[in-house]
């Protein structure tokens, strides 16, 4: 189904427990995409949750609407500024270890097979702090396969590493030398030539903004978004492991990992992404006796693999097994869920979630060694508590 479409309440929680549907029953059904709320409901806002930032750091949670997000509101990061390219002028360079070494224009780009894929991307980032906890978007990308055109090249068998240039440059030190770098990341041979890598030219059916790589990006479905390079301007093939500050030296991961009893401490280059869910929106309606009617919405978002459940938990209580939307899904797009509280008591509450996937994968606690083992920022996906407070 089309994301533009508004996703209606009564589309999105048919059916669930019986006690849900009572609650379903005295909730006016509304659009999703309506930013006005039903007589008698009202947000209830974070006691903990960050303000809106400014304009391309992401997501206001609260404020979450529509399964597309659109491009005004979808994050954007860049480590050397927004590179300026020319349409007229560009050029992509495949180059290194092919045997047919090619330079495609926009144009040329764009007469290749054309797809549209729905993905969410996150930044590796996302989660470091409550001030940066929107780097995560959903979008239509539209654009060509790359693994065709790296086999019409001609592989040549000792190249390993797929390199993936932008045209956006710095100055990086490196030891005690100052060295211009372009921006470039990389992926195996193997992983480059796997289905729904593209070379994207257009983003929710208009060509790519500027601060999101015009006029043409990398988009790789199930990794961390530094992997999906921007203002893209050389694909190369080399028969090494590419290690610049992107893959060797900055989002690199550090983590301890129990082996025979003692920690070994782990540095892995940020990759795929960790299955995550977080509750973007509470809201409230009275009930009887002084007691309160919680509805609780949110996203979640794997690696490609298949949502199992998500489930949400009140106070440290039971975990309740949460409604997934059925209409809008993709493999790599997030998955909107909703679970309704009932006879909620006055006062301070802790609301959390947490997704499951089919190959047995869970969202880990905040004090799970998966997290507490992890010295840096990146790669991110403890649960992730929300506190409100029902006066």
């Amino acid at each position: 189904m089309s994301g533009d479409t508004p996703i209606r309440r009564r589309d999105l929680l048919t059916g669930g427990l019986a006690a849900a549907g009572f609650a379903w029953a005295r909730f006016p059904l509304a659009a999703w995409a309506a930013p006005a709320l039903e007589d008698g409901e009202e947000v209830v806002p974070f006691v903990d949750g960050p303000q809106p930032g400014p304009p391309n750091r992401g997501l206001h949670w609260p404020d979450l609407d529509s399964w597309i997000t659109p491009n005004e509101k979808f994050f954007a990061v860049s480590h050397y500024g927004v590179a300026k390219v020319s349409a007229k002028d560009y050029r992509l360079e495949i180059s290194g270890l092919v045997e047919r070494p090619r330079s495609l224009s926009l144009d040329e780009i764009k007469s290749l097979p054309k797809v549209t894929e729905t993905v969410t991307l996150e930044c590796s980032g996302n989660g470091v702090s409550k001030t940066f906890m929107g780097a995560a978007g959903n979008a239509k990308w539209t654009g060509t396969p790359l693994a065709p055109i790296l086999k019409q090249c001609g592989l040549k068998p000792e190249g390993v590493e797929v390199v993936f240039w932008g045209a956006d440059q710095g100055k990086e030190k490196i030891r005690d030398s100052a060295y211009e770098q372009n921006f470039a990341r990389s992926l195996s041979v193997q992983d480059a030539l796997l289905p729904g890598h593209l070379l994207c030219y257009e983003m929710n059916g208009e060509p790519l903004p500027a601060a999101h790589g015009y006029p043409v990006r990398l988009i790789s479905p199930g990794w961390y978004g530094i992997a999906s390079v921007k203002w893209l301007s050389r694909i190369e093939v080399l028969d090494r492991r590419l290690m610049n500050r992107f893959m060797g030296r900055d989002y690199v991961t550090i983590r301890g990992v129990q082996r025979g009893g003692k920690t070994v401490w782990m540095e892995t280059s940020v990759g795929r992404q960790n299955l995550k869910s977080i509750i973007a929106r509470v809201t409230r309606r009275g009930g009887p006796q002084d007691r309160e009617l919680l509805r609780v919405f949110g996203a979640a978002w794997t690696d490609g693999t298949e949502v199992k459940s998500v489930e949400v938990q009140i106070d440290g209580g039971a975990w309740h097994p949460a409604k997934l939307d059925t209409e809008h899904r993709a493999k790599y797009a997030w998955a909107f869920f909703t679970y309704d509280f009932e006879n909620v008591a006055k006062g301070r509450h802790t609301l959390v979630s947490r997704v499951s996937d089919v190959k047995g994968n869970s969202q880990p606690a905040p004090d799970d060694p998966w997290i507490t083992m992890k010295k840096t920022y990146w790669e991110s996906n403890a649960q992730y508590p929300r506190q409100i407070e029902l006066p």
